[in-house]
């Protein structure tokens, strides 16, 4: 499935973001590969500074005959500012989100650099720091490498960004940096996340590879972050299965981590969506794997912890998850096993125990994708009528009975008992010594029979079936 890219064919872009494209080309030719093909902009999106004006009109053009046109009802000028912004501030920063509702991306890029009215509540020391690290920002250049690395920059109003974001209200991602050649929108609309211990155990690596192949098997995308253990098991079993993926990073698509999974992303990349908030060349920080979290708990219909301690970043996850109203789901792991310890105390909670792909895709799932029945093994007794049962449950178990005390014990007359037990004989349930009945006793207690069950079980079942 191809995601539709957007953005706009553009003309020259607004100095106000960038200096002149020095070695990419005209910004008409970096800007074609993304947004070639797709036709007028979705005029319902249009108004997307309803209550403030257009940009042009509050806060003046951007610069006078750079007016670029828009393509599915995001103007390119707000696309800048977007891409220019994940530069200037981090992730998940609810001041920023705040002020991006109530003035726009380009009128807050405006005033986060200097160049127009100071956001309500800003102080000025971070006013000082927002204008030093402007310094020097080119957003159309990092438009124009994404491109080229084969990426798409989308940002809410593009046909290709996934509602079920709106949710984290103004912790919303301001735009995301995506690889890959699929559509996220219609990717995340049936998608899980698996999640767990980057230091798992074996068991752990199992499960969530057999759970990814599982997921995919079904038809679903399976998200995670890309990290050691858990996540790039997951990652590893969807692509196993022929099925989709996507990986969130703390870091630029362009930047594999950890480093030892840069041939598993890329692998990502080719079949699957590599996606992040943070703009191309930036790496990592501690804080930025918290943030990122969000983005995959809000994405997915629902959230599976494999394995995690109580201190554990996938836990921030399915917590998060819960409060956006979604599905959460832990797989149980050994009690002494402090890998499982924070499962458990998830599962304590309001997470349901899962544990297969069956079941986690029959509770996000729609109509039709239910697990199947779960029973433990068919034993010959299970078989039998509902008289013949009786009789034989009135066999003691020492010493046998005779036919009338076999025919009180299981209230039928003497006749039907005795029709009973001779069929019981010919399964291998009794024995007859003289005028008394007795159970035949397992061969060992290794066999798992139960009591009354005839020594060579297996090979009886299918008589009594026909």
């Amino acid at each position: 499935m191809s995601a539709p890219s957007a953005g706009g064919r553009g003309a020259a872009v607004p100095a106000l973001f960038s200096e002149p494209w020095q070695g990419q080309g005209t910004p008409e030719e970096a800007q074609r590969a993304l947004y070639e093909g797709h036709g007028a902009p979705d005029e319902s999106h249009g108004a997307l500074y309803e209550g403030h004006g257009a940009p042009d009109e509050e806060h003046g053009a951007l610069d006078a005959g750079q007016g670029l046109p828009e393509r599915h009802g995001v103007p390119d000028e707000e696309r800048l500012a977007r891409a220019a912004l994940t530069r200037l501030v981090e992730p998940g920063d609810q001041a920023v989100g705040r002020w991006l509702r109530r003035m726009g991306p380009v009128a807050l890029w405006r005033a986060l650099t200097g160049k127009g009215k100071p956001p309500p509540g800003a102080t000025g020391d971070r006013l000082a720091g927002c204008a030093l690290r402007a310094a020097g920002l080119d957003p159309a250049a990092d438009l124009a490498l994404i491109a080229r690395r084969g990426g798409r920059f989308i940002c809410p109003g593009d046909l290709d960004w996934p509602g079920q974001l709106d949710d984290l209200g103004d912790t919303r991602p301001v735009g995301l940096w995506v690889r890959g050649p699929a559509g996220l929108r219609m990717w995340a609309l049936r998608s899980v996340a698996v999640v767990g211990a980057r230091a798992c155990s074996d068991y752990g690596a199992y499960v969530a590879a057999t759970l990814g192949a599982g997921l995919a098997e079904r038809g679903w995308v399976v998200v995670s972050g890309a990290a050691h253990g858990v996540d790039g098991a997951a990652h590893r079993g969807a692509l196993a299965a022929g099925g989709a993926t996507i990986a969130v990073l703390a870091s630029g698509v362009d930047i594999p981590y950890p480093r030892g999974h840069a041939e598993l992303i890329e692998r990502i990349a080719e079949q699957g969506l590599v996606l992040a908030e943070l703009p191309p060349g930036t790496h990592p920080t501690r804080p930025r794997f918290v943030l990122r979290n969000r983005v995959i708990a809000a994405l997915t219909r629902g959230t599976v912890v494999v394995e995690a301690q109580f201190r554990s970043g996938s836990l921030v996850t399915a917590r998060r998850a819960q409060q956006l109203g979604r599905s959460t789901m832990g797989v149980p792991g050994p009690v002494t096993s402090g890998l499982s310890a924070g499962v458990h105390e998830l599962l304590r909670g309001e997470a349901v125990l899962v544990t297969d792909a069956a079941e986690v895709a029959e509770l996000i799932g729609g109509i039709g994708d239910l697990a199947p029945e779960r029973r433990g093994p068919l034993v010959e007794r299970d078989l039998l009528d509902p008289v013949t049962a009786r009789v034989l449950e009135a066999l003691s178990a020492r010493g046998g009975n005779d036919l009338r005390e076999v025919a009180r014990e299981s209230g039928t007359g003497c006749d039907e008992a005795l029709g009973r037990l001779h069929e019981l004989l010919a399964l291998g349930f009794v024995e007859r010594h003289g005028d008394r009945w007795e159970l035949v006793r397992p061969v060992s207690p290794s066999d798992g029979a139960r009591r009354g069950d005839p020594p060579n079980r297996g090979n009886r079942v299918k008589g009594l079936r026909r």
